[in-house]
């Protein structure tokens, strides 16, 4: 099933979940910033006390994604960006096997 928004129309609507599950970071000490869309992936960077954090891929997988998939479309994929990688999407999709 093919995602029926453009990278640019995605990317809005995603901005809109993004900013619903951000409280829920940021009560942690944690934050998230929405990098870019290039679909079906959702590229973002999580910042503040979620980067190193253990639960940081649990909090991807179970929140952000899932809150993705539920709201938007059910093949969206998450994919968090390592500081200093956020102009090297293409690199990180290689080494990812998008």
């Amino acid at each position: 099933m093919a995602i029926p928004f453009n990278n640019e129309e995605l990317k809005e609507a995603v901005a809109k979940v993004i900013e619903e599950v951000r409280p829920m970071l940021q009560m942690d000490g944690g934050d998230i910033k929405l990098i870019d869309v290039d679909k079906p992936t959702v590229f973002v960077q999580l910042q503040g006390g979620c980067v190193g954090c253990s639960s940081a891929g649990a909090t991807l997988k179970y929140g952000v994604e899932k809150a993705l998939r539920e709201k938007i479309h059910p093949e969206l994929v998450v994919m968090n960006v390592p500081h200093g990688y956020e102009d090297k999407l293409d690199e990180l999709m290689k080494y990812a096997g998008i």
